[in-house]
């Protein structure tokens, strides 16, 4: 089994903003895989399914934290607590302002680069889980790096958003079946 969990704000003030780039990965996931996020358990909403590539298959739960990304931790912890999840099936979707837009990157551990949300998880959990690391870029000088990353995607953004975001859910799925060291092969460029 894999757990998923994308990083992001609840409420329809943070919908579709850069700091919600995690929980639009999870849900282009739950569509593609027919999965229903409506249970709350975890500090989160969530749901479980199956992911299917040929003829193997592979047990996924998706998490969308309701903790706010800077204590997303308090999530984090109780979900792989509970369900035993070693940190090598644990995948954390995150948004990164020193990627550029239309980029992302698959590692594991690593320290916080100055996100909250992963600075909760680091505090509760170890560090040796697979991060996916979505590029929003960086503000312009005069821009405050809060409102930059609660701020929407220009039209033009969201049609590159919307591409990245796919590939991340291939990159998701390559990961479970193939293994991160192919997925960054492929995808670290």
């Amino acid at each position: 089994m894999y757990g998923i969990i994308g990083l992001g704000n609840v409420g329809e003030e943070y919908k579709d903003t850069r700091h919600n780039t995690g929980f639009m990965v999870i849900d282009a996931l739950a569509l593609k895989w027919k999965i229903t996020l409506k249970k709350v358990k975890y500090f989160s909403f969530y749901g479980k399914g199956t992911v299917k590539r040929g003829r193997n298959k592979e047990a996924v739960v998706l998490v969308k934290p309701i903790t706010y990304v800077n204590l997303s931790g308090r999530a984090v912890k109780p979900f792989i607590d509970d369900l035993m999840l070693p940190a090598s099936h644990l995948i954390i979707i995150h948004d990164d302002l020193d990627i550029p837009i239309g980029k992302f990157k698959i590692k594991i551990g690593g320290g916080a680069g100055g996100h909250k949300g992963i600075t909760s998880v680091l505090s509760l959990v170890e560090s040796n889980f697979i991060r996916i690391k979505v590029g929003i870029g960086r503000p312009l000088a005069k821009t405050e790096t809060v409102d930059y990353v609660l701020s929407q995607f220009s039209l033009e953004e969201k049609v590159i958003m919307s591409q990245v975001i796919n590939d991340v859910t291939e990159a998701i799925e390559l990961v479970i079946f193939e293994g991160i060291e192919k997925a960054q092969t492929v995808y670290n460029r």
